[in-house]
């Protein structure tokens, strides 16, 4: 609907789910009308193409394909059968006409397109739009992309009037604190394009009710695992007996390997209680032998550090090519988790 209202076009919105009324409270309260919109609120989609051909809008926007239905398909709406066959449809109004057609799809409670695989197949690109529930981040993923790059991302941030962009994450993604606590890192990540620091917090305690608990949020449990177990064989550490808890702060969930030498400082931060200097980042894939691997776009995330006003930024010493002295940052290089140790906490 915000971009449906922002746009200097002619726009129909197709909507299945919500009545007249809703659309327009919902939209009185974005405000901002510089388009021409029409409503409509239909779920037959013989009915919808032909007002669309009659219109003959700049854009048609369909919300959502689980709720349009075929009259040539004796099933209900949003089965297999039908959004197949109502997503052709579109599909073949779309080349006809020369109009773009933006379908709204429903996901599963796993995170996927509901749906048949057709749908994603047949389409030109797919973003993904996803938050966490209890904050008020948006994240917007190109998933698929048949004329660009699938490497581009859109943060954005809810609120009452819409969606507002966030232009500099890294500044809302690190939280604010007076003094310097145990069991907090900076990581240096990359989502997309876009290089920004979030922060890895972790809590390592003893083990008082029987087995010990691990829990991440924001971050694989299973590579969690994997890190505690090359810290207790390479290092010497012993989580065995301790609960542990890893959260991404910001509500985001990251899948970038460049974050685990964060995670791995906030860690044993939590373990021996010593606080990481509030003005250091990390870059950097730990491995299963304990080496701290190269991470891609290292020139990129050294200098978003640098941007922030971080003074140190830890990175694997085989990143090539990398002239230190152009950063006004200083490039700590190091070659395993053992190093980590020694430079960081003693």
């Amino acid at each position: 609907m915000q971009v449906a209202m922002s746009l200097p076009a002619r726009i129909l919105y197709v909507s299945g789910e919500e009545s007249d009324e809703q659309i327009k409270m919902r939209a009185d309260r974005i405000g901002n009308f510089s388009s021409e919109c029409y409503i409509y609120t239909e779920t037959n989609s013989d009915k919808v193409l032909s007002l669309a051909n009659e219109l003959q809008p700049n854009l048609l926007i369909i919300d959502s394909i689980q709720t349009i239905s075929s009259p040539y398909i004796e099933s209900t709406p949003g089965s297999v059968s039908q959004v197949r066959e109502c997503a052709s449809e579109l599909q073949r109004f779309a080349k006809e006409t020369g109009i773009p057609v933006f379908i709204i799809g429903h996901i599963t409670k796993e995170g996927t397109l509901a749906g048949p695989k057709l749908l994603e197949h047949i389409v030109d690109v797919v973003l993904q739009f996803e938050g966490e529930q209890h904050y008020t981040y948006r994240i917007l993923r190109t998933l698929k992309n048949r004329f660009g790059s699938t490497d581009e991302l859109g943060i954005y941030e809810m609120q009452a009037n819409g969606l507002r962009e966030v232009s500099n994450p890294s500044e809302l993604l690190l939280s604010q604190k007076d003094e310097d606590l145990s069991g907090s890192a900076i990581a240096a990540t990359v989502e997309g394009m876009r290089p920004m620091l979030i922060e890895t917090q972790a809590l390592v305690s003893k083990a008082v009710y029987g087995n010990p608990q691990r829990s991440a949020t924001g971050f694989d449990l299973r590579r969690l695992g994997m890190l505690l177990a090359v810290l207790e064989k390479r290092c010497g550490f012993q989580f065995g007996q301790n609960d542990v808890f890893l959260n991404i702060a910001g509500g985001i969930r990251v899948d970038d390997p460049a974050i685990d030498l964060a995670i791995v400082s906030a860690l044993v931060s939590s373990l021996e209680d010593i606080s990481v200097p509030s003005k250091v980042c990390f870059a950097g894939e730990v491995g299963l032998s304990g080496e701290i691997r190269a991470v891609n776009r290292i020139d990129q995330r050294i200098q978003e550090a640098d941007r922030l006003g971080f003074q140190e930024i830890y990175i694997s010493k085989y990143n090539k090519g990398l002239d230190l002295k152009k950063y006004g940052i200083r490039v700590v290089t190091l070659g395993k988790v053992e190093d980590l140790y020694r430079i960081l906490f003693k």
